[in-house]
């Protein structure tokens, strides 16, 4: 080693990555943690180490606290000491399927959690989310959060950048670093870091940062002899253990950058779980909105609900968690997930039906409407002349289940209707609907079934084979599509339509195809049609989708993400299929992004209940309707050369039986899009 050399000073931290529940259950991993933070409280106390990062969740402490409350008293000391640092999110979720409402209450109800257990200090740390949404920074800075930890899909960017405003430290080689808990000899250790540590420094300047730690990984009680030792070793650097806030005070932020971060390039974004198990995505848009719309009733009736709604809350953003959502764990996992949505919507329920409006006309106004004249579901006993029956079942009135002062008897057991009432009616009350055997339209849109073809009509405008139902295999897992080679897409053959509902405020249209039935619903008055498909799905490892073929080549698509609008630039030529990965360690780029209930290209809107993945091809915008694979993680994907996790069966993610597809489409320009998503969600989502 050449003398007075000057290293390079190496801010090393350590932490754990959490995933609440995974390849394990919860509640096994939960006995994990246990073994692990009572080392690793034990360590701090000795002082034997420093400070440790809990992964910026505050979760993963309260599972432990539940099972060691005597350990209370000691974690406060050390949070009051800045030896130990949790927060600032209840739960880390996935930035793509999390809207805006939820990731500000999971920012909400961790902070108050971290800081009335003493801690201040707080880093955005998203070190495995799935990628980055370019809307979170502006979030972090509503809550006085500056500082924020990215890793996945940030291609070439360096070490230290500003994001979309907020200061952004990017772990190039990633968080996981568990070469000190491996059993390598000590020469090996150092030359292992020494290369990782090389290519940090290119993306750094003299200060660089180690994460210490792995998933579910405990920390070496001889961890400071051996960061000695290695530093003996090591001619170029010098390791010491700190925090990430030694780091952020070190370091220069000069680069700026405000576009997503989906760069796949470097690092795997593992964008096929956004259409794993696609029944989660439905469930969780359902109860994300029907949660908001509880606590938004409750709030403005000047309820005593809100920690009932924290509650709530709480079980959803356990459940958006990026390998719960993502629907890349074990069947065991989703099938809790499925559990705990059905909780959170009985409360959405129970609450919605407590304090809604006595009156209809008062309720609808809750809703936003782009224009005054409305039609809503409603479900009363009795059938009145401005409404048209959709359905009817035996039980009893919603009045008298959630009336404290009543309870139900058998008398009370009657006949409820779903009814479609129209509110604000117009003087010039006809019906602009019509259908026959092959058509379904009104004043502003028309479907047509002809010839074995879908189209539509859009004013003056003819869209030809406009809707195609199509799949193919897929050899992938649940984190990533593949195809098979030589594979050609099969169409599904339209087979006959037929009117079901022929009424004043809502026709009724089912097409008969060789996969499924599709039914298609138009209102009075409405520029938007609605899909609902459901099937019993026998397929496994298969990709389905509904191909939209809009004329001309997709080369931008508007999408929602976190309750705003984005947009994405795409090649409408490029084809994964030609481009899947020959070296090791690398992940195919794909036309498919992810998108929360809306996306629009060319003119059409696509509003979804839980279809959380577009695709663009040519003159083609896709929705998948579902994609089933066997392996949380399959070795020989083609799409992705190294595993993502561990190669376990997980038979659910085949998603075998019944299966619902959502879907509302209608030609408008893009700005218009929140005014068509309020005007669909309190019908297909409330009742």
């Amino acid at each position: 080693m050449a003398k007075n050399k000057k290293k390079k000073e190496v801010i090393a931290y350590l932490h754990t990555h959490w995933d609440r529940e995974w390849y394990q259950p919860y509640e096994v991993f939960r006995l994990r943690l246990v073994r692990v933070l009572d080392n690793i409280l034990e360590l701090l106390e000795l002082n034997t180490i420093p400070c440790f990062y809990l992964d910026g969740q505050v979760s993963a402490l309260l599972d432990y606290l539940e099972i060691r409350p005597e350990k209370e008293s000691l974690v406060r000391y050390l949070i009051a000491a800045k030896k130990l640092f949790i927060g600032p999110f209840y739960c880390l979720v996935d930035e793509f399927l999390t809207d805006g409402i939820c990731f500000r209450k999971n920012l909400e109800i961790g902070l108050k959690i971290a800081k009335d257990f003493g801690c201040e200090d707080f880093v955005a740390y998203l070190a495995d989310t799935f990628g980055h949404s370019k809307n979170i920074p502006p979030i972090l800075k509503e809550y006085g959060i500056d500082k924020a930890v990215v890793w996945r899909g940030c291609g070439d960017l360096p070490s230290e950048f500003i994001f979309n405003g907020v200061n952004t430290v990017n772990l190039v080689r990633g968080y996981f670093m568990d070469i000190f808990s491996s059993d390598k000899s000590i020469e090996e250790k150092a030359e292992f870091l020494k290369n990782n540590l090389d290519k940090i420094a290119e993306k750094s300047g003299n200060t660089l940062l180690l994460p210490i730690g792995a998933d579910h990984l405990d920390v070496q009680p001889d961890i400071v002899c051996q960061i000695d030792e290695v530093n003996n070793l090591l001619e170029d650097y010098e390791i010491r253990l700190g925090s990430l806030f030694d780091y952020f005070e070190k370091v220069k932020f000069k680069t700026k950058y405000n576009e997503e971060l989906r760069d796949n390039s470097n690092t795997f974004i593992l964008q096929g779980s956004y259409s794993s198990r696609l029944k989660l995505k439905r469930l969780n848009t359902i109860a994300s909105y029907k949660l908001d719309i509880a606590n938004k009733l409750q709030y403005n009736a000047g309820s005593t609900y809100d920690s009932v709604i924290e509650y709530a809350y709480k079980l959803l953003l356990q459940n958006q968690a990026h390998d719960s959502i993502c629907g890349c764990s074990v069947d065991a996992v989703h099938e809790e997930n499925i559990t705990r949505y059905n909780k959170i919507i009985q409360i959405a329920d129970t609450i919605y039906e407590e304090f809604r409006s006595e009156l209809d006309e008062d309720l609808s106004m809750t809703f936003k409407y782009p224009d005054k004249y409305k039609l809503l579901k409603v479900e009363k006993t009795v059938v009145d002349d401005s409404s048209q029956v959709l359905a009817k079942r035996s039980g009893f009135s919603s009045r008298i289940l959630y009336d404290v002062d009543k309870i139900p008897v058998t008398e009370d057991y009657t006949t409820v209707y779903t009814l479609l009432k129209e509110f604000n009616a117009p003087t010039d009350n006809n019906s602009d609907l019509f259908v026959d055997t092959s058509n379904i339209y009104n004043s502003n849109i028309r479907l047509e079934v002809n010839d074995g073809k879908i189209n539509l009509y859009d004013k003056d405008k003819v869209y030809n084979n406009f809707i195609e139902f199509i799949r193919c295999k897929d050899c992938g897992d649940t984190y990533n599509f593949s195809p098979v080679t030589d594979d050609e897409y099969e169409i599904a053959q339209i087979k006959s339509a037929k009117v079901i509902t022929d009424g004043p405020l809502q026709a009724h249209l089912k097409i008969n195809t060789s996969f499924f039935t599709v039914d298609v619903f138009l209102n009075k008055k409405s520029k938007l049609l609605q899909f609902y498909i459901k099937w019993l799905n026998l397929l496994s490892n298969r990709l389905w989708q509904v191909r939209f073929n809009t004329g001309k080549k997709v080369k931008e698509v508007f999408s929602e993400d976190m309750n705003l609008l984005i947009s994405r630039k795409f090649n409408p030529d490029y084809d994964m299929r030609e481009n899947l990965p020959k070296e090791r360690g690398k992940e195919v780029k794909t036309n498919f992004a992810p998108m929360q209930r809306f996306c629009w290209a060319n003119g059409l809107g696509i509003i979804t209940t839980g279809l959380t993945e577009y695709e663009v091809y040519k003159e083609s915008l896709m929705i998948t309707l579902l994609r089933s694979t066997g392996k949380i993680s399959n070795p020989k994907n083609p799409a992705r050369t190294t595993p993502a996790g561990p190669p376990i069966d997980v038979a659910g993610a085949q998603q075998l039986g019944e299966n619902i597809a959502e879907f509302t489409i209608g030609f408008y320009p893009v700005k218009d899009w929140a005014n068509y998503i309020e005007e669909v969600y309190p019908q297909t989502i409330l009742f």
